[in-house]
């Protein structure tokens, strides 16, 4: 299984000066080569490296191997969209191979435009030990005068064990996950810091000064950075409960649910701002890492479903948070009775196979693994 871990490089002055020139002039010829690429309708890129090799060469000074994964920049990035001709920030990543990078113990050796520099770096434990799964190419990256090294790590995958049981896991916004065993997680905090974010950028656009949308900018980094955190922790947190248990997971496939559902307008922003698919794609590639069997369900009458005697109907769902059976009069929590129902489906997904394994492969189609 392939995964991106990210470290951050620790250059100095001069070399992250370096850095820079190097970067700038790099996405340079990038610009320069899809122009030519644009021009001639040359995309693929066996054909552009023929036409723009030694032309780039001598006119960027730069090494073969960095024109030729300028090269391939240009040709992948012409494979999203041959419509218009593409363009490259001036700070835009560029990618490095061994070649032209190399990674040491604590430092990694990397080629500038005035050769090669040795620059230390610093990752956490977890992406220390996955970095002697890493394989192929490493973007660098310059984020907020800040600079990093992604790389590519080829984990070894565990074959899923076959499970007894599912833990059904219920996504929501006031809960954001909560699990078949009771165990919930609440969305307050997450909610709190978005409703307080929404009101600081609202002061901000009306100013319309440089430095409120700098301001800006920054704020809302650090609430995808806070939100992403939360996501790893309570993804993490499913994935251990059910490995130690022994039980598959099973979660809801909510896949354009934005365009299905209608909301009052001041529930709009709360519903755009939600997650979900971070979490689930979380949830996914952890379960695969740790060898955690995963069934995507259909969420259709979940909500509305008593977990006791399987009586469906709309008036069960009395509020946000409360079900009662209009059936056998049980009551309950909404979100564990709905988590309880998502089990029982991720239990008859495996007796029923072939009925959910086009929708389960099309999730992990659409789901990626992000940076770590």
């Amino acid at each position: 299984m392939k995964l991106t871990i990210s470290i951050q490089l620790k250059p100095d002055e001069k070399q992250a000066k370096r850095l820079l020139n190097t970067l700038e002039k790099a996405n340079e010829a990038a610009n320069a080569i899809s122009e030519q690429a644009w021009d001639t309708r040359t995309f693929q890129q066996f054909k552009l490296h023929g036409i723009t090799y030694h032309w780039a060469r001598e006119t960027f000074e730069l090494t073969a191997q960095m024109v030729v994964r300028i090269i391939a920049k240009v040709s992948d990035a012409y494979k999203l969209d041959k419509k218009r001709q593409r363009v490259f920030r001036k700070h835009g990543s560029i990618a490095y191979d061994d070649r032209i990078l190399r990674y040491q113990t604590d430092k990694v050796s990397i080629w500038t435009l005035k050769g090669r520099e040795t620059i230390p770096f610093v990752c956490g434990e977890y992406q220390q030990k996955l970095l002697q799964f890493r394989k192929g190419e490493s973007d660098l990256v310059y984020r907020d005068g800040k600079w990093y090294l992604f790389a590519v790590v080829d984990v070894i995958e565990p074959a899923p064990d076959e499970p007894d049981d599912f833990l059904g896991v219920d996504l929501g916004i006031v809960q954001i996950a909560t699990m078949s065993n009771g165990e919930a997680f609440a969305g307050n905090t997450v909610n709190n810091v978005r409703a307080r974010n929404v009101k600081l950028r609202a002061k901000l656009q009306s100013k319309g000064t440089k430095s409120a949308k700098r301001l800006l900018k920054k704020r809302n980094s650090k609430e995808v950075c806070f939100a992403k955190q939360v996501n790893h922790h309570i993804s993490k947190r499913i994935v251990q409960t059910a490995k130690a248990q022994g039980q598959g997971i099973a979660i809801e496939n909510l896949m354009g649910i934005r365009d299905r559902v209608r909301l009052r307008r001041r529930q709009r922003s709360t519903l755009h701002s939600w997650s979900f698919y971070q979490l689930a794609s979380f949830i996914l590639y952890k379960a695969r890492k740790e060898g955690v069997h995963v069934e995507v369900v259909n969420p259709r009458y979940t909500s509305q479903t008593c977990a006791e005697c399987g009586y469906s109907c709309k008036a069960n769902r009395r509020t946000q948070s409360q079900f009662l059976c209009v059936g056998c009069g049980v009551v309950a929590n909404a979100d564990h009775n709905a988590s309880k129902i998502i089990s029982y489906l991720g239990r008859a997904a495996v007796n029923r196979p072939y009925a959910v394994s086009y929708q389960s492969a099309r999730l992990e189609e659409q789901l990626q693994c992000p940076a770590l």
